[in-house]
């Protein structure tokens, strides 16, 4: 970070004011955006995917319970790992107990992984979560909403983030679904990569502040982050 420049209360404010403007000018932006995503048009989810939860087997009709919409956060577990991904623990901290919101507006919140749901349960108590969290194991899911590439092959010409390439075995996301009248489910919409940017509330956070996520220089830029159980025991 270069050295701030220091100015008098009313040049700070002629600059803020400037700077509001441009503010405004991305929040009309982004409502329009938000718009323009709710518009999109949807395709109908037409293979039986059978999870594992909690309370037992579960299809992707079940997982929305009694609300009409759901959101799938797509959390980074492999099959053969010990602990979850911490770059989708960083965000789990974010949205962990929205669920009660989300029911409020007629929503459903649920992550997904391929691990096993003992693991998925392991983890889920150490690191103190609350949200809904199943297993994908043994069916197609994560593969075919784009997050999972085994071998990192690309399948069916979908790669990760709308490309035709996967650099890893696991990668995170979001989906949204609707139930329709008819009780079929409609495939809305996914984001991946910076796409999940906004749903992280300490990034938006970092972001308001003069050294912002301060990540220049690292060897990759979340570099320093820690499963937030670990930053005593690895500084």
């Amino acid at each position: 970070m270069s050295a701030p420049q220091i100015v008098s209360r009313d040049e700070w404010l002629e600059a803020r004011k400037k700077l509001l403007s441009r503010e405004k000018d991305f929040t009309k932006e982004r409502d329009a955006l938000s718009a323009a995503r709710r518009d999109l048009p949807m395709v109908i989810v037409d293979k039986n995917y059978v999870f594992e939860t909690p309370d037992g087997k579960k299809t992707l009709s079940d997982l929305f319970g009694p609300s009409r919409q759901l959101i799938v956060y797509h959390f980074m577990f492999g099959e053969d790992w010990e602990e979850g991904c911490p770059s989708c623990s960083f965000w789990a901290d974010n949205y962990d107990t929205l669920d009660i919101h989300l029911a409020a507006r007629d929503t459903a919140l649920v992550a997904t992984s391929n691990a096993p749901l003992a693991k998925l349960d392991a983890y889920k108590k150490r690191m103190g979560w609350s949200f809904a969290w199943v297993s994908t194991a043994g069916n197609d899911f994560s593969t075919d909403f784009g997050v999972t590439f085994p071998g990192k092959e690309v399948r069916n010409g979908q790669g990760y983030n709308y490309t035709d390439a996967a650099f890893s075995e696991e990668l995170p996301g979001v989906s949204t679904f609707l139930k329709l009248e008819d009780g079929r489910i409609a495939h809305s919409y996914s984001t991946y990569g910076r796409g999940l940017d906004i749903l992280n509330m300490a990034y938006n956070l970092l972001d308001l502040t003069p050294m912002g996520r301060h990540e220049d220089g690292l060897p990759w830029p979340m570099a320093w982050l820690r499963r937030r159980d670990r930053y005593d025991a690895e500084a």
